[in-house]
């Protein structure tokens, strides 16, 4: 009697674990929503914010000037002070101060003194005469940049009262003195004959532009007497 084949058992099929099929689809989800978040994430997502939020500047004055400064000198002196104490030696009481000092000055004309009757016209619009008043010198201005202390010698005392003082250095006598000695040099400066000299360009220039050919103006005061 033949002998039928014997059949193969039937392997027996594997089960993946629940959690890795969880796992799987978890991971299947949260790909193409990553991609889908970082589109619309900034690059640095943790970076820091700046937000200004200071007010809007506000124009508190407005002023016309009427004053034509018309030549600029720069001036430079060194002040040597001192102070002594009467009957002591300078060793224990007393400074001596070496302040270099910078500062510039103005030569200024004074517009707004100017009075209807300063200009004369003629017939024919082509000659003027300008009365102006003398070119003055403004207020000296000591650059702190520029200016220093090249040398402060002080006495035993002097120190002393520094190392146990609070008190700063004060230096305001010394910046007082530059400016009445920068002051006086800008004074004996020609300072006040370059300002005419200017003011008197620019007057005719501006007066030529607009078809006056021939332009004199004169000041009121010497630059000599002017103060």
């Amino acid at each position: 009697m033949p002998t039928l084949p014997q059949s193969r058992p039937a392997r027996p099929r594997r089960k993946v674990p629940f959690r890795l099929v969880v796992a799987g689809v978890g991971a299947a989800v949260l790909v193409p929503l990553g991609i889908q978040v970082a589109g619309w994430l900034p690059e640095n997502p943790f970076g820091q914010d700046v937000v200004d939020r200071s007010t809007t500047p506000l124009l508190l004055s407005l002023q016309d000037l009427h004053e034509y400064h018309a030549a600029s000198g720069t001036f430079q002196v060194v002040v040597d002070r001192e102070v002594d104490t009467r009957y002591v030696p300078s060793v224990i009481s007393g400074e001596r101060v070496e302040f270099l000092a910078t500062g510039t000055a103005d030569a200024y004309v004074d517009f707004a003194a100017i009075d209807a009757g300063a200009v004369t016209l003629s017939a024919d619009g082509t000659t003027a005469t300008i009365e102006l008043p003398a070119p003055r010198l403004d207020e000296v201005r000591i650059d702190p940049e520029e200016s220093r202390v090249l040398d402060r010698d002080r006495g035993l005392v002097e120190r002393i009262g520094d190392a146990v003082g609070d008190d700063p250095v004060d230096d305001s006598e010394l910046y007082a003195l530059a400016e009445d000695r920068l002051a006086a040099a800008a004074a004996e400066s020609d300072l006040r004959e370059r300002a005419e000299t200017n003011t008197r360009e620019m007057l005719t220039g501006l007066a030529g532009s607009l078809g006056v050919d021939d332009v004199e103006v004169r000041f009121q005061e010497s630059a000599d007497s002017a103060g």
